[in-house]
């Protein structure tokens, strides 16, 4: 989910190579395929999914009942706290919004329609804005973070929403990717992107995997300030349904879908 460079990449890559081995070392002999290029949300809903990132939207909307939590990660990025994080409402210096009320009858990128970060979380912040329904005079569907952030530098769009740890990990890894763009303001929190397993994955090689990452050993917690990780919390379906809340609220002010 946060695979922004070949850095952060081959992090996470050691961090489920490190958690396979303490289920190795657990006493599995099943064989493990890492998927690179998974085709999402294809690939969460499969019940052989050992360990896998997701986004809690499309957790709360589509995947309960077919995936397990694990543990939450608490990310060290501004925008973070705890285990809960927020978007980072962005928009281009010099394009003439100061207050989110400006970007009424203005363009937003958006990275997805399943997207927490990208699209709850701005629905939810322009709700209390809009005017039957609309505020944006369009939404460019970008298909990632990154695209949305180059249609906002590029002024084929005006405002977008960005995940603060993507925003985070693009300041370390590709900082010249934010020149010329500002935070206008932060969305309201919620929590972040879970670990999850398949539903057909053994309880005790999820309840391994759980503890690894709750108490993780000196081996697996080496390779976490790295990837800028604090520590994992356990998150359950109740605290998700905060996500959820956002898009009551939206939904109750007359606004169900970003436009």
């Amino acid at each position: 989910m946060y695979n922004v460079s070949d850095r952060v990449g081959a992090g996470y890559e050691a961090l489920f190579e490190a958690l396979v081995d303490v289920l190795r070392a657990g006493g599995m002999r099943n064989a493990v395929e890492l998927e690179r290029d998974p085709v999402l949300p294809d690939f969460w809903k499969r019940p052989d999914m050992l360990l896998s990132q997701t986004c809690g939207y499309p957790y709360l909307t589509q995947l309960r009942g077919q995936v397990r939590l694990l543990a939450t990660p608490a990310y060290a990025f501004e925008g973070c706290e705890g285990s809960d994080y927020a978007s980072a409402i962005v928009v281009r210096d010099g394009g003439g919004i100061a207050t989110l009320a400006d970007a009424r009858g203005r363009t937003a990128a958006a990275n997805d329609g399943a997207s927490n970060s990208g699209m709850n979380a701005l629905r939810h912040a322009v709700a209390p804005l809009a005017r039957d329904g609309r505020f944006f005079s369009g939404v460019i569907w970008s298909g990632s973070h990154r695209a949305s952030l180059a249609l906002v530098k590029g002024g084929a769009a005006d405002l977008a929403a960005i995940d603060c740890v993507t925003l985070g990990y693009l300041r370390r890894e590709q900082p010249s990717s934010l020149d010329g763009i500002s935070i206008l303001r932060y969305s309201a929190p919620s929590p972040g992107l879970p670990f999850v397993a398949g539903a057909a994955v053994p309880h005790a090689l999820r309840e391994q995997l759980r503890e690894a990452l709750l108490g993780p050993a000196a081996a697996l917690a080496e390779l976490l300030p790295a990837l800028s990780i604090r520590h994992f919390a356990p998150c359950s379906t109740h605290d998700y349904e905060r996500i959820g809340m956002l898009q009551a609220e939206a939904s109750a002010l007359g606004y169900s879908h970003l436009a």
